[in-house]
């Protein structure tokens, strides 16, 4: 089994050169998964100047890690939003996901990107008696909105349902292949794309802003944080969502696989996808979602593929890999100019459902870049407070960080010794009194760093089966020797030297 993800393993994604020298454009983008392909794409054909600048590679970060579903249908969403936000504005959000679907097919289609597009129904269904209501409500509010929503009592799965509702026309796609194909539409549209370009700061002068990397500044008209978190303190989004993992496997079954898109709104959630490459018998299974930081990440991956093993008759695991993405306290992402910025536009927390919200959200930056009107953007306007369970959920929230904050750091007195760190493993360990970040890696080697996350200082924890360092405070990640994997982090933490006994 290749512990990567499926999409990126299996996709010719291309490269493209490091920023080595100062840039002046009218659109800088950073970040090149599909937010910032998308707007980059757009403001191109609007006739914009634009460079994008990537901290790793093309499609590298969540949008190569998804579950490749492009669907308007996010679970028990639309209820809940007629209830907090009103018809006006979740019928909002549901115009725009559903334009965010098409888009990518339309996209797909002109750019002549071959990424096993396929349409097909997309289900989100309970086997439990107690929560039949809910998918009920679910669907009336479907229906209200002006959605393709179905009711149905049975699905294609191999178990019976109490109720599911079910989306016609919607996609799923090879996300890694799309991606690719994005890339190319910008560069052949004149835009510039640079990999292993990490961002540092970004400020705003009177007449510019300037996007500073290690190899060069970007002066532009306006700029796209197109980070999953804006990074640093851009807009203190690190304060108004919350970081998620979920798990995702490729498997091969000696059976035919569904052929619609599935989502179990049970505890844990379990959704699948078929998976093209091998044949009819490919299926993908992502669930087991927490909040970044918290849990046994290697039990995740053991639960998911024990359900899959339990469900299906199950030829072979290829693949496994985890992804990581934000939520909004009022389930609706931030889109738009962020808070006290002129120049600096933002798209986060999309909730897992990047791809067509993230679609949609390049469709309303374009236009606000362009100064067109968008029938969508007070929905999602990046500036809003929300009411009062908003203001209260973030306060909950942020009381949670605040405890992981002196929690974590009051955990330091329990770390073990050094010694105790087999190879593969890491943990928090103890060294001349004080509390380090260690892991032993196959060849026996062992590398420290500072357990202080870089971003406003809480304690990361060891994430053992991605093997990585993660921050449960505001979702930062880094590498066994500190390097920056997620933001809003932008500075690697801090490496050791260790003498061993």
């Amino acid at each position: 089994m290749e512990h990567r993800s499926v999409w990126l393993a299996t996709a010719e994604i291309g490269s493209y050169p490091v920023l080595q020298d100062d840039l002046d454009v009218d659109v800088a983008v950073v970040g090149a998964g599909i937010v910032g392909l998308t707007t980059a794409l757009l403001a191109l054909r609007d006739g914009a100047r634009v460079a994008v600048l990537e901290a790793r590679q093309v499609g590298s970060g969540t949008s190569g890690r998804t579950t490749g579903k492009v669907t308007s249908q996010h679970g028990l969403v639309y209820d809940t939003l007629l209830e907090r936000h009103g018809e006006l504005k979740a019928r909002q959000y549901a115009e725009a996901n559903e334009a965010g679907v098409h888009e990518v097919a339309r996209l797909a289609g002109e750019l002549d990107i071959d990424c096993d597009l396929t349409w097909a129904p997309a289900y989100v269904y309970t086997r439990d008696a107690e929560l039949r209501r809910e998918v009920v409500d679910e669907f009336d509010a479907a229906q209200r909105l002006g959605l393709p929503a179905s009711l149905a009592e049975s699905v294609e799965l191999p178990f019976p349902v109490e109720a599911a509702v079910g989306f016609d026309d919607q996609l799923h796609i090879h996300a890694g292949r799309y991606l690719a194909g994005l890339a190319r539409g910008v560069a052949a549209a004149g835009g510039e794309l640079f990999e292993q370009t990490p961002v540092t700061d970004i400020s705003e002068r009177q007449d510019m802003a300037e996007v500073s990397t290690r190899g060069g500044t970007v002066r532009a008209g306006q700029v796209v944080v197109a980070t999953l978190l804006p990074i640093r303190y851009v807009g203190a989004y690190f304060a108004k969502t919350r970081p998620v993992r979920s798990y995702g496997i490729a498997l091969r079954l000696r059976d035919e696989a569904p052929h619609g898109m599935g989502l179990g709104v049970d505890a844990p959630t379990r959704s699948t996808r078929p998976w093209p490459d091998p044949g009819p018998n490919g299926l993908i299974v992502v669930g087991n979602e927490h909040e970044t930081g918290t849990t046994d990440t290697a039990g995740a991956y053991a639960d998911l593929e024990g359900w899959a093993r339990e469900t299906f008759d199950v030829e072979a695991v290829d693949y496994r890999w985890s992804s990581q993405d934000f939520v909004t306290p009022d389930r609706i992402p931030y889109v738009g100019r962020a808070q006290l910025t002129e120049r600096t536009l933002v798209a986060t927390g999309f909730a897992k459902w990047g791809l067509s919200n993230g679609t949609a959200a390049a469709l309303m930056l374009s236009d606000l870049m362009a100064d067109r009107d968008n029938e969508w953007f007070p929905a999602f306007d990046a500036t809003r407070v929300g009411g009062p369970r908003t203001v209260a959920e973030l306060m909950k929230d942020n009381l949670k960080v605040g405890r992981e904050f002196v929690g974590g750091h009051l955990g330091r007195i329990k770390a073990a010794s050094v010694s105790h760190l087999g190879r593969g493993e890491g943990d928090a360990v103890e060294v001349d009194g004080h509390s380090v970040g260690g892991y032993r890696d196959p060849a026996g080697r062992l590398h420290a760093v500072s357990l202080v996350c870089s971003h406003l200082g809480c304690r990361v924890n060891w994430n053992a089966a991605d093997a990585s360092w993660d921050c449960p405070c505001h979702g930062s990640r880094f590498d066994v020797d500190g390097a920056v994997l997620d933001g809003p982090a932008v500075t690697p933490l801090r490496t050791l030297e260790i003498d061993e006994p």
